[in-house]
């Protein structure tokens, strides 16, 4: 399962994520997915203040990037 695009709300923070399957999933959501091990290419974080968000994991390109992922 791989993420494809991405929504965001009026401050840029991603809300929802759609899969390469069509299934869309609220940010929770994703990253119990995520802590799971069940989403290809990302990893959960923990932000500074404390809460978990889905970074993508480090590779050779920036295409990829949950930041660069087309909006739905």
């Amino acid at each position: 399962m791989r993420i494809t695009h991405v929504k965001r709300d009026g401050q840029g923070t991603i809300q929802e994520v759609m899969f390469d399957d069509g299934k869309v999933l609220d940010k929770t959501s994703a990253i119990q997915l995520a802590e799971n091990g069940l989403i290809d290419g990302v990893e959960v974080r923990p932000s500074k203040s404390g809460s978990r968000y889905l970074r993508s994991i480090p590779d050779e390109t920036t295409d990829n990037n949950l930041d660069n992922l087309p909006q739905f």
